[in-house]
């Protein structure tokens, strides 16, 4: 069976609010309770969308302000994006609105399209 579709995710929050757990509990069914801070990862996984086969490629990104740099160019390759606060945290929240995701453009036509945030 051929992969039909294929999507590119980015996981984006502040440093230590849980981005890279949320994504190997996803991946693998494991939860790593252990904090060790990303730089950059990437991962895939085969799953069934909408009764189709489809092909996510997550990549999980720093939280850490200094790799801010990095930020535009996964921001601009994304489809879809999952954002990650702590819920003990109000700041984690905060962050996730300075970052402006709602309003990142596509890149790939000049239409318009708004990102999608999940």
């Amino acid at each position: 069976m051929s992969t039909e579709e294929r999507y590119k995710l980015v996981v984006v929050g502040g440093g230590g609010v849980g981005k890279s757990a949320l994504t190997i509990q996803f991946i693998q069914s494991y939860f790593v309770s252990d904090y060790d801070p990303t730089i950059e990862d990437s991962y895939t996984k085969i799953c069934t969308v909408d009764g189709k086969e489809t092909r996510l490629d997550i990549l999980d990104t720093a939280g850490q302000e200094e790799f801010g740099a990095m930020r535009e160019q996964y921001m601009r390759s994304g489809e879809g994006f999952l954002l990650v606060f702590a819920l003990n945290d109000s700041g984690s929240y905060d962050e996730i609105q300075k970052r402006n995701i709602g309003q990142m453009r596509c890149g790939k036509c000049y239409c318009g399209c708004v990102a999608r945030v999940v």
